[in-house]
């Protein structure tokens, strides 16, 4: 079943710095909880694994990442991703990512994905995992906020102990990173919980708002 996401925030950053850290893979997975980079195959292509537990359930996606499209004049970035979870489960995603220069010297990020899910974790149903995609941007949004709007200096150093050279097609594969634990899992229950309440809330809204008239 294939889900439509749109997202959108703005950032307190150059958009120079911004699209350096977008198109750098170590620096974005260092925001993404659940998330680790395994291998820089070369400039475009990525081996990572990504851990969610539902409750009691767990999917590990074990796949790739791939670079289809990268324009640095635009400020555009589409990526393909694939994995496999161990219990038959499978994700595939289609994302764009478009930033844009504000006035004020801020930049503002636009991603639009298509998400493609199998196995397990489709039992709580597409509404409520579009739901739960949206709590984790914010996740994502607000550590990417913080690591941006440092002052440049402290920006720079902070990313030069994360990532590896920014040539990466000469740069040698990193080491696969430590396979997360179930604390370092991304849990989707209390974010399931959360999207849960905020649906019954529009619900009751709608409800008594439209018994008025």
């Amino acid at each position: 079943m294939a889900i439509e996401i749109q997202e959108k925030f703005e950032i307190e950053a150059p958009t120079d710095r911004v699209w350096q850290f977008i198109s750098t893979p170590e620096l974005v997975v260092g925001c993404l909880p659940g998330a680790s980079l395994a291998e820089v195959v070369d400039e475009r292509n990525f081996l990572g694994r990504v851990k969610i537990k539902l409750g009691a359930v767990t999917a590990a996606y074990k796949g790739k990442i791939h670079f289809e499209d990268v324009d640095a004049e635009r400020y555009m970035l589409v990526m393909m991703g694939e994995g496999k979870d161990p219990s038959g489960g499978t994700a595939k995603a289609r994302i764009t990512v478009q930033l844009s220069e504000l006035e004020s010297g801020a930049t503002e990020m636009s991603t639009e994905a298509t998400i493609d899910l199998t196995g397990k974790v489709m039992q709580v149903g597409a509404g409520m995992i579009k739901g739960v995609s949206h709590q984790l941007f914010q996740k994502f949004a607000k550590t990417a906020k913080e690591r941006l709007e440092q002052e440049p200096a402290e920006a720079s150093a902070s990313a030069s102990d994360e990532a590896v050279p920014s040539d990466t097609s000469a740069a040698p594969a990193v080491p696969a990173t430590a396979a997360n634990d179930d604390d370092e899992a991304l849990s989707v229950l209390p974010l399931l919980l959360s999207t849960l309440g905020a649906a019954i809330r529009n619900f009751f809204s709608r409800l008594f708002g439209g018994s008025k008239n």
